[in-house]
């Protein structure tokens, strides 16, 4: 990956081939030590993916290092908690910001760039634009090695439970909230 100083942009659909090169590379890179191949090549052909909607909302961001994404994420003022376009079955209603919580959705690091602030640089921008949305909580499903970089973000644990896929392989998950402000 290149070098230079990544920008934090909009993704946008042609952004997308790379975002799933990026998906892939985070999840087998960055996962190995906490889930089994089974389970990562099964989260990844059921679970993990680009939900085309966040790009749609204008709330899915990258960041371009020199024309390579490093790293992605976003947030949501729809229903679904986690997931790509292959996990979702239906409509994707809106949140009310005076009752719901607004998602963190699909945070993604390519393996070159972690430990980098990346992470924390895009949850700041979705942090402010949930805000601005009006919603005064936020809420996520973190996998076990995103939970550490969400705990340091404030996040608590409010759930562990484990998302079964088609296939039979099941990924332990962890439903953290947080509030703004």
């Amino acid at each position: 990956m290149s070098s230079g100083p990544p920008v934090i942009r909009l993704a946008v659909p042609n952004d997308v081939p790379e975002i799933r090169r990026l998906i892939d590379a985070s999840v087998r890179g960055l996962s190995a030590s906490h889930y089994s191949a089974a389970q990562i090549d099964s989260a990844l052909r059921h679970v993990f993916g680009v939900d085309t909607q966040l790009i749609a909302d204008e709330t899915y961001f990258v960041a371009d290092a020199g024309g390579e994404i490093a790293a992605a994420g976003g947030w949501s003022r729809r229903a679904t908690l986690y997931g790509g376009d292959q996990l979702k079955a239906g409509a994707d209603p809106l949140l009310d910001p005076s009752r719901d919580a607004a998602r963190i959705r699909a945070f993604f690091v390519h393996p070159s760039w972690t430990r980098r602030g990346l992470a924390s640089l895009l949850f700041g921008v979705c942090l402010d634009a949930a805000q601005r949305s009006g919603f005064s909580r936020l809420e996520l499903a973190a996998t076990l090695p995103g939970e550490p970089l969400y705990a340091a973000l404030g996040f608590t644990v409010v759930e562990r439970y484990v998302a079964r896929m088609p296939d039979g392989e099941e990924l332990p998950l962890a439903r953290m909230t947080r509030r703004i402000g």
